[in-house]
């Protein structure tokens, strides 16, 4: 199979992608508006892209009918966001607060979620999450416009919370013990408890 991506509908040039590009990272993001109401959305085009300073890019693509989802129309406002890790055991939590629901009604209470307040950002961040980044927008970047769009919000991180429980006896995070899960294209996911381990040459 050949795709020229110029003479191929977005939605199925999007598709491809996602069932190659993989596995994905999932970036669990809370998010305030300008009234302060509260939104989760878990985002599958994520990564860190620095450590000095700490930067984490996450793209909410746009909705299939071109408008800004809220998470972006959130940060575009307040600059700020937490984004948590993604567990084996919040797999279901995760994929429920993808739901589409009315602008301004919280995920973290349609799924039974608790928050416990940030300590740099107004964004609070998830109670029951074993990791949280705490950030501020450097830059978003839109990338082309109408469906499935990206725009590209670049974070600082500013503060990060790790759960003692996830930890090893060197104070690393043990991949073993933080289970996280990723995205696959369509609706398949994947556990990263099959590991393997590589020594660097």
């Amino acid at each position: 199979m050949q795709i020229d991506v110029a003479a191929t509908p977005a939605l199925d040039v999007y598709h491809t992608l996602v069932g190659v590009v993989t596995p994905r990272p999932i970036a669990w993001v809370t998010s305030v508006d300008a009234a302060g109401r509260l939104n989760l959305a878990p985002f599958s085009f994520f990564n860190a892209f620095g450590a000095n300073p700490p930067v984490v890019v996450f793209s909410p693509t746009n909705r299939r009918d071109g408008s800004k989802k809220d998470t972006l129309l959130n940060v575009e406002a307040t600059g700020e966001f937490v984004i948590h890790t993604a567990t084996a055991s919040l797999a279901v939590q995760v994929n429920q607060s993808s739901a589409e629901l009315p602008r301004g009604q919280s995920e973290v209470e349609y799924i039974g979620l608790h928050t416990t307040p940030s300590v740099k950002v107004k964004p609070p961040r998830l109670a029951e999450s074993p990791v949280a980044m705490e950030c501020k927008v450097r830059q978003i970047v839109t990338v082309g416009s109408g469906p499935i769009a990206g725009n590209l919000v670049i974070g600082e991180v500013l503060m990060i919370y790790v759960d003692d429980a996830v930890l090893d006896g060197n104070s690393r995070v043990d991949p073993r013990k933080l289970r996280t899960v990723a995205r696959l294209g369509g609706d398949y996911w994947c556990h990263t408890s099959d590991l393997f381990e590589q020594k660097r040459p």
